[in-house]
């Protein structure tokens, strides 16, 4: 693509992804009504579907309130550090054969660069507040999402070592006989938990709990600022999906139907499935959720890049 179809592409994706993750928020509801046995949004408009003008609406018109006890220019851009790099992360995601806003060669190095960045914003946020509850919701998750890159990483080496490449479009491109999911279901799993971990989506919320840190992070925040964590969150939720696909469920690859639908048919069942979880699986305590992560996913995601090593290198041989 010429620079303005790149530039007029990137403006669709930023589009479709903060009108995806508008759509998620009435659409997650519903899903979690049907699989709870109980009413969704169905007030406003068929199926409730207006119900996100509705939120939009209320979060537009409340107060944009700061804290007087807050340090105020921090506090103001940490909602916005979220939503800037996880928007940034769908730069290097190829929708297609030819459907992607730049081919780094190091595409994955920097989609795992910017899903670190967003640690900044939740521990910005929480130490910004100057609130106890804040406070301790900034330092969970700088615990919790640090820990959880560490084991997104080591998960995605052994899909680096079978494609032969960081690139994102040759990892698609090497699934072509087999997907990664199959070879690489130890991998898949840690990358899945992890990207929940990161995304802080149920039952991985400790950041917020709300039973306990009445909010975490985001106690203090309101109106639109509020608004902005929660864009980032599912955002961030968008990313993961598309990422476990682009990485384990070959990317745009499927017969018939046109590349692009293939890949968001995909992304939409590992939406579901994410939503599943959340319906399902109760939330852990903190210590819990580090301990599955240091003394079970480090070990695991060791052992796969253990395994695929000596394989690929017996292959060679």
């Amino acid at each position: 693509m010429n620079e303005m179809s790149t530039t007029l592409f990137g403006l669709a994706i930023i589009g479709a992804a903060v009108g995806g993750a508008a759509f998620l928020t009435w659409f997650e509801r519903r899903l979690l009504g049907i699989w709870q046995d109980r009413y969704g949004p169905n007030r406003l408009g068929p199926f409730g579907v207006f119900q996100v003008l509705a939120d939009m609406l209320k979060l537009l018109t409340k107060d944009d309130w700061i804290p007087p006890f807050a340090d105020r220019f921090v506090f103001v851009l940490a909602p916005a550090v979220i939503v800037i790099v996880m928007m940034l992360g769908f730069a290097v995601v190829p929708f297609g054969p030819n459907l992607q806003v730049v081919d780094l060669n190091i595409g994955l190095l920097f989609f795992l660069a910017m899903s670190s960045l967003a640690v900044y914003s939740v521990l910005l946020g929480g130490l910004a507040s100057n609130n106890k509850y804040a406070l301790l919701g900034g330092l969970r998750s700088a615990a919790q999402m640090v820990s959880y890159e560490v084991f997104m990483g080591l998960s995605v080496m052994g899909v680096v070592m079978l494609a032969g490449s960081f690139s994102l479009r040759d990892i698609v491109i090497a699934q072509e006989d087999l997907w990664f999911a199959i070879p690489q279901f130890l991998g898949l799993l840690v990358f899945t938990i992890a990207g929940i971990a990161e995304s802080h989506r149920l039952p991985f919320d400790l950041p917020e709990a709300e039973h306990e840190l009445t909010a975490g992070f985001h106690t203090e925040y309101g109106g639109m600022k509020f608004a902005m964590f929660m864009l980032g969150e599912y955002v961030g939720l968008i990313l993961i999906c598309c990422m476990m696909t682009v990485l384990f469920f070959g990317g745009w690859l499927g017969p018939f139907l046109p590349p692009i639908l293939w890949f968001c048919i995909k992304v939409f069942v590992l939406i579901c499935f994410f939503v599943l979880l959340r319906a399902a699986i109760p939330r852990p305590r903190y210590d819990q959720l580090m301990n599955l992560g240091w003394k079970y996913m480090l070990p695991l995601s060791l052992l796969n890049l253990l395994v695929t090593g000596a394989l690929a290198l017996a292959m060679e041989g």
